[in-house]
């Protein structure tokens, strides 16, 4: 009990410490990915930090599972280079028997991987598409700001207001530019307001002249007007026509079982079910040689976590294009993932060798 008790509280400051490391990382990584967004357009300025706090909530179950893979590997790897486990050794417990303090530790994090990646995934995947669909559905008022010039979502009109104005649905000093293929039109206006028509944005133009130039024909159309209307856009953007399997909830999925569907819910149960291979992984794979640096299991341990999420996506696109089935997918990767780590728990823990299985069968 002593030693358990011990060995779980090292657990516990090592996943802390990675933990705060990792999303630290991730957050930066995601601020610069998500800034470069809003520099291209496909993100509302403003909503910069949300759309990363979104980003890091959906990508937890993974730095989860990785802080834990981690925090086992180097607790033990640790307790290997102190010669703690030779002393567990000596007392008649062999390595197996490590495995049920590290799940008793583990257990809540691997529940919490779970409901992330079942319920909180699809829902922080869906609020970053309502925030990007929200911006790049916004009308041409809307993408104006004073001082500077506007281009539309279509990209045949250029906008330019002189100042803001008091009311949200008012502007003062209007310039418009507006090309199509053949002509393309200059429109001045000193005041300008927002109104809807059954179901339509139109911008009234007061107290303005319009200038039209034509490529067909010589000369230039200057004419004047008191009212002057343009068409905007629809009153009330609708939402996309598609809806990403990312952004479904996992009974929605379940209820539609195509294989783009079937290959989203692969992807959660895996995030639920690597994160307990993950642990018998790391207690299989921990093992210090005091002559290598200290640094190659921890190395190994890694390239083991990278290799094992890789394949994880190369299964998921394998089921999406219907090459491989669900449960086969599961099976083949999962399974086998934690067929292998049993595998080499049994053999460290026997202490097998390829020399004593040779003598065992030659004696046979």
């Amino acid at each position: 009990m002593l030693f358990d008790s011990s060995i779980r509280k090292e657990l516990a400051r090592s996943f802390g410490a990675t933990l705060v490391v990792l999303v630290t990382v991730v957050m930066t990584m995601m601020l610069i990915r998500t800034l470069g967004q809003a520099s291209r357009g496909n993100v509302n300025p403003s909503d910069v930090m949300l759309v990363m706090g979104f980003t890091v909530l959906g990508q937890l179950p993974t730095i989860l599972s990785l802080s834990l893979f981690v925090a086992i590997v180097g607790t033990l790897s640790r307790m290997y280079r102190d010669s703690e486990i030779v002393i567990w050794f000596a007392s008649g417990r062999g390595l197996l028997s490590l495995l049920p303090p590290l799940l008793r530790f583990a257990w809540p994090v691997m529940l919490v991987v779970a409901v992330l990646s079942l319920g909180v995934w699809p829902w922080a995947n869906r609020q970053i598409q309502e925030l990007r669909v929200q911006y790049e559905q916004r009308s041409d008022i809307d993408r104006i700001a004073p001082g500077e010039f506007q281009e539309s979502a279509s990209g045949n009109r250029v906008f330019f207001i002189d100042k803001d104005s008091p009311d949200p649905q008012a502007a003062n000093n209007v310039f418009i530019l507006q090309t199509e293929r053949n002509s393309e039109a200059v429109t001045s206006a000193r005041s300008a307001r927002l109104d809807v028509h059954e179901g339509e944005r139109v911008l009234m133009l007061t107290q303005g002249q319009r200038m039209e130039t034509s490529k067909d024909k010589p000369g230039i159309k200057i004419s004047e007007f008191a009212e002057y209307s343009t068409h905007i856009g629809e009153a009330s953007p609708s939402g996309p026509n598609e809806v990403s399997a990312k952004t479904r909830d996992t009974l929605d999925l379940l209820a539609d079982p195509q294989p783009v569907h079937l290959a989203e819910i692969g992807w959660r149960i895996g995030l639920a079910l690597a994160a307990f291979n993950l642990v018998v992984l790391a207690l299989a794979l921990s093992s210090v040689n005091p002559r290598a640096g200290r640094s190659g299991g921890l190395m190994f341990a890694l390239f083991t976590f990278i290799v094992y999420y890789n394949l994880m996506t190369l299964g998921q696109s394998w089921v999406s294009g219907g090459r491989l089935s669900m449960p086969g997918y599961i099976a083949l990767l999962h399974g086998g993932a934690l067929a292998l780590g049993l595998l080499v728990l049994a053999i460290r823990h026997n202490q097998w060798t390829p020399r004593q299985w040779w003598r065992r069968r030659s004696a046979a």
